[in-house]
């Protein structure tokens, strides 16, 4: 059974930063896609970024140049670094097996960018 747990999130003020992380189990972490997504109040999910096993990765236009996506294969560990902060980045964020059906989905972890 998959298990995901992420942390990391909290408030920021607009133009802050925040590492969140993710640590994965019951998979053979270093094969599979993982993202992070985001829920909005009142929106649906969205996805955010991926990266694969090889480290290659890919980016909503909305984040693009501000987020980054990496991995630790030996920890089964995958990270969103989030720089310049907006107020429309607000929403709970949540990491996943990109590839899996039904996507497993952990907690996730609230990000709230507020001054």
């Amino acid at each position: 059974q998959v298990q995901l747990v992420e942390s990391g999130g909290g408030l920021v003020q607009p133009g802050g930063s925040l590492r969140l992380s993710c640590t994965a189990s019951g998979i053979i972490f270093s094969i599979n896609v993982m993202a992070w997504y985001r829920q909005a109040p009142g929106k649906q999910r969205e996805l955010v970024a991926t990266i694969t096993g090889r480290g290659r990765t890919d980016y909503a236009d909305s984040v693009k140049g501000r987020f980054t996506i990496s991995r630790d294969n030996a920890n089964n560990m995958v990270y969103l670094q989030m720089n310049s902060l907006k107020p429309d980045d607000t929403a709970v964020y949540y990491c996943t097996v990109e590839h899996l059906r039904p996507r497993p989905w952990g907690q996730g972890t609230q990000v709230t960018v507020s001054s």
